[in-house]
């Protein structure tokens, strides 16, 4: 019988030459576990998404109960689907004020498309604003505004008037005019070694865009859904945008995304041209049941209660000759290191010791850490052992 790991190398598509290649049966809170029954603790939770956890008993119990109603009806913002409803009711009661309506779709590269199609027919200007080490997606779209250019150069042309300016540089805000459509900016750059916005950058930002009449528009799509210690980023920073993108840590380990902004803008997408943004499967209603399901186990749970302890404690722990700095805020953390070679070596050290970890599109040198939220002392304690072990 062919194994498993024989068909992963033929048949499906890889992303690149060298996939890390490990087995996972099942998974179930903070670890996962190979065939042979080995357990890892997920220092990653699949890139922010499992911020409650793999498959934890109240998302699994809503996506059955949803199952037994039904799946897929009619396209998306047909039909009066309770769901849908019912997460984007959650969202607004979380979000501020500003934000009256939701629009799901299936991921996060989704969110984002819609949001720069919902600011140049908001707006009509044409121009989009993102800033150097930027992840916003991997769609055409996204990909423009996307901050690394050896990701972009194979697949040119792209958008045309998009411009990228230095994250944290607010001098280079000037460049933000009456002729921007919008400015999409991470709180927390995700690929860039989790390097977090300076709040007088942020508000600089927010200053600018009002003045000239552009969009601010937060991609959230990591930093959202607790990660940071806070719901969203936003809140932490004390910086409210126009538009927000969300996804990842949203459905619980389903796929689901949303773009959030006054009724007023988004009622933009309804005429000239009706159906102005379209989905089939955006807000599937077993996502969006597990993605209420999601919200609620966090609020209940209070998981993210302590965050910034479990954060200060990462930071004491990950101390070597080696951890150059540690950046990031909250759960979402990054060690940097040397050199490409030791981030390799350290991440398959780890792995030895059942301890996943990861690396960044944008820097190379760091270590990745966003575990699942309710990680604990004990937990964090071993994970930082391991690391500081397998970098010496």
């Amino acid at each position: 019988m062919i194994s498993n790991r024989e068909l992963f190398q033929r048949n499906l598509a890889h992303t690149t030459n060298l996939p890390l290649g490990l087995e996972i049966e099942r998974a179930k809170g903070n670890y996962l576990y190979g065939p042979d029954g080995k357990k890892y603790l997920d220092l990653i939770s699949g890139i922010s998404v499992s911020n409650i956890g793999h498959l934890h008993p109240n998302v699994v119990a809503a996506i059955h109960a949803q199952l037994e109603k039904h799946m897929h009806l009619q396209v998306y913002g047909e039909y009066v689907v309770a769901p849908q409803v019912q997460l984007a009711t959650k969202l607004l009661e979380l979000l501020p004020k500003k934000f009256e309506s939701v629009y799901l779709t299936n991921s996060g590269a989704e969110a984002i498309e819609g949001a720069m199609k919902l600011a140049k027919r908001a707006t009509g200007r044409h121009e989009i604003i993102s800033f150097k080490n930027a992840y916003h997606g991997s769609t055409h779209g996204a990909l423009s505004i996307m901050g690394g250019e050896e990701f972009k150069q194979a697949f040119r042309p792209l958008l045309p008037a998009v411009r990228q300016l230095d994250f944290n540089e607010i001098e280079q805000l000037q460049h933000i005019t009456k002729k921007t459509a919008a400015v999409f900016v991470e709180p927390v750059q995700g690929e860039a070694g989790y390097n977090p916005a300076t709040p007088e950058f942020l508000t600089a930002l927010r200053k600018r865009c009002t003045a000239v009449g552009a969009l601010l528009v937060f991609d959230e799509i990591q930093t959202g859904i607790g990660r940071t210690g806070h719901w969203f980023a936003m809140q932490k920073y004390g910086v409210t945008p126009d538009v927000v993108a969300l996804a990842k840590g949203l459905g619980g380990g389903m796929p689901i995304g949303a773009f959030c902004s006054p009724k007023s803008l988004m009622d933009t997408l309804k005429e000239n041209p009706m159906l102005g943004h379209i989905t089939t499967f955006g807000g599937h209603p077993v996502s969006c049941a597990a993605a209420l399901a999601t919200l609620q186990t966090i609020a209940d749970e209070n998981l993210m209660h302590g965050i910034t302890e479990k954060e200060m404690l990462f930071r004491k722990l990950l101390k070597h000759p080696k951890i150059k700095a540690v950046t990031g805020t909250g759960l979402m953390l990054a060690a940097h290191v040397d050199s490409f070679e030791t981030v390799e070596r350290t991440m398959h050290r780890c792995l030895q010791q059942g301890v996943i970890t990861d690396w960044f599109l944008f820097n190379q040198t760091a270590l990745r850490i966003s575990p699942p939220l309710p990680i604990s002392e004990e937990e964090i304690e071993m994970a930082c052992g391991v690391i500081c072990d397998s970098l010496s």
